[in-house]
Parts: C-alpha cells; structure tokens; sequence
C-alpha cells in the first residue's frame, strides 16, 4: 500500500500529513510522540492531503468546527471504537475519560479508553484533545500539553469554567 506525505505550516509549529490513496491515516503535531510511518512519499499533489490541508487552514483560521475527511488508522477493534467515538465530541467541548468508556457501553473501561485515546494517531481531526481528566486537569497528550491547550482555547473552551467539562 503506498503511503504519501505533506507537510504544512499551522500555529502549533510544522504539522505532518499522511495518507494512503483515498484516506488520512496520520496527522502529526511537531511533538507527536509515536512513530512516524516509514516508506512515505511527499506530494503536495494528494487530493486527500490536500483537502486536509485546506480544512486545517479553515480550522485554524476559525472558520470550521466540523471535518469531513475520509480516515483510517489501524488499531484493535476496541482503538477503532473509541477513535470513531471521539468524532462524536462536539467542536468547543470536552468529555471526561469516563464519559467516552461510558459512551463506548465500557464503563470500567476507563483506562483502556484513555490508552487507546493516547494512541491516536490523527490528532485534531479525531479530536483525542477534547478528553480530559473528571477533575478537568487536561493530563497528557501526545502532541504535548501546551498543544492540547491551545487547540481547546482556540475551539473557545475556558479553563476556569469546568461547567464546560461533562462529567458522568
């Protein structure tokens, strides 16, 4: 299967792009701490990459809230579930860990949740930045911590409110 890269220019620093021909399969911040895929082919020319790109810009700019990317990252069944399920997180809003396992009908699941969130691989477009801990502290993220904050301030989400976080 081939693999294509683009690389783009957003206010968290260089962002990567990957995906095979007709779906994204990675989005990396410049801190990202998993593995980079191997054998990638840079093309500025991808429709795939390139619609990603422009509806980044979009994001970032603040004039997109939802995405409507085709993505696929391969993880065990359960990885699948909680990534597909993060895409259900509105745009401005946060979720607790133990929402998301009570969302996925895995209530005491929680730490699985929160290891298969940390394992995701297309940050911003499957939103693992909207989970936080049930106390609102923002625990980790692999694109880093300064990174899940500014994404969340920028989606208009305030700190000292912890109304805003739906706790279960």
């Amino acid at each position: 299967m081939s693999r294509y890269r683009l690389k783009m220019d957003s206010p968290l620093g260089t962002l990567q792009l990957f995906a095979t021909e007709d779906a994204l399969t990675h989005l990396f911040l410049p801190t990202y701490k998993l593995p980079l895929p191997v054998g990638a082919v840079d093309n500025a020319e991808h429709p795939v990459l390139l619609e990603t790109r422009e509806q980044l810009h979009a994001y970032f700019e603040g004039t997109r809230t939802e995405f409507d990317i085709p993505v696929s990252q391969e993880g065990t069944d359960f990885q699948v579930e909680v990534w597909s399920t993060l895409q259900e997180i509105p745009y401005g809003e946060v979720w607790s860990y133990q929402q998301l396992a009570e969302t996925i009908g895995r209530p005491k699941a929680v730490r699985a949740v929160g290891a298969a969130n940390g394992r995701n691989a297309i940050s911003i477009i499957v939103p693992c930045h909207r989970v936080m801990g049930g106390d609102g502290s923002l625990t980790g993220y692999a694109g880093g911590v300064d990174a899940k904050r500014w994404l969340l301030e920028h989606e208009g989400y305030t700190f000292s409110d912890t109304s805003q976080l739906t706790l279960f």
